[in-house]
């Protein structure tokens, strides 16, 4: 009963704080979303911070509570660029980081509260432990559960520019083997992809953006690898500069790293089929061999048991 008259009384105090403050702080987020909309902005995907006020404000509001030191800053940024947020979304993932680490233990401990209501005996010093140990592990999972998500994210939107990669240098060698420059190359592969909604596409346009705005070729390519964080990306921007830099052949250099991400992605596939044999052990020997072993063994017993009693 003590607990849930703490927990009412702590819920009470932040919904009326929170309402007193909110006509307060949300002053200068609405002439900052005036100014926004002022100002052009491409559209490169899923962002974090797109709206200037609500539920992303609140989180960078809570995520700027806590101080990070460079390295962190740099490790979250890696991963929320990885997944298709933009950089500045660091402290609204931190927020959501604190958030949940604050809900899930929250939601916990709402439930023996419930319990407390409708229940005259007390609780033990061993359901108390308890209960404080599966608080702690859920705070730490509702810390951790953020990151996981968002580093699932970032591999799966890194696998999908892997794939398509190759694909868009073939058509980025094409334009530039017809003659046109490299700047021109990309706005063709833009405009004349298959798939629309691919991320490297996306990032490309974001490019060509840069590009356009009077940022130097070399810095925007080196910006797509920083944000994509794909090894392969990392050394067709590098290859890029090189080529511009001492005046290379590109279309045959293009051509030649197409071929060998063609190669690299098939020696991948071979690879996981050569794992097929291995992963498919452990199902067939503790799921399938024992089902096997019933339906072959099951009647002979049955048979044999018949035949013994007679």
């Amino acid at each position: 009963m003590l607990a849930l008259i703490v927990l009412s009384v702590f819920g009470s105090v932040a919904l009326i704080s929170g309402a007193a403050l909110y006509p307060l702080l949300s002053r200068e987020d609405l002439l900052r979303g005036r100014v926004a909309k002022l100002m052009p902005h491409d559209k490169e995907g899923p962002v974090l911070i797109a709206a200037p006020t609500g539920w992303q404000t609140l989180l960078g509001r809570i995520g700027s509570l806590r101080q990070l030191n460079p390295t962190e800053i740099r490790r979250y940024r890696e991963i929320v660029t990885a997944a298709g947020f933009r950089k500045e979304a660091v402290y609204v993932f931190v927020g959501a980081k604190l958030l949940c680490a604050v809900l899930l233990p929250a939601g916990y401990l709402l439930l023996p509260a419930g319990h407390l209501l409708f229940s005259a005996a007390p609780r033990g010093a061993t359901s108390g432990g308890l209960t404080l140990l599966i608080t702690i592990c859920a705070a730490i999972g509702g810390y951790l559960l953020p990151t996981a998500w968002l580093s699932h994210l970032a591999e799966t939107r890194k696998t999908t520019i892997f794939h398509a990669l190759p694909d868009v240098l073939d058509l980025l060698t094409v334009c530039v083997e017809a003659g046109i420059s490299l700047d021109a190359a990309l706005i063709k592969t833009t405009d004349n992809f298959q798939h629309k909604n691919c991320p490297l596409i996306d990032e490309l346009n974001r490019v060509i953006l840069e590009i356009r705005a009077g940022r130097e070729r070399s810095e925007a390519l080196k910006g797509l690898a920083e944000r994509t964080a794909v090894d392969d990306i990392r050394s067709l921007v590098a290859m890029l500069v090189q080529t511009e830099r001492f005046g290379t052949s590109l279309g045959k250099t293009l051509r030649a790293f197409a071929d060998s991400l063609r190669i690299k992605r098939r020696q991948i596939a071979e690879e996981k089929a050569a794992k097929t044999a291995v992963k498919m052990l452990f199902p067939l020997t503790f799921f399938v061999f024992p089902a096997m072993m019933v339906v072959m063994l099951v009647p002979a017993f049955v048979q044999i048991y018949a035949m013994f009693k007679k």
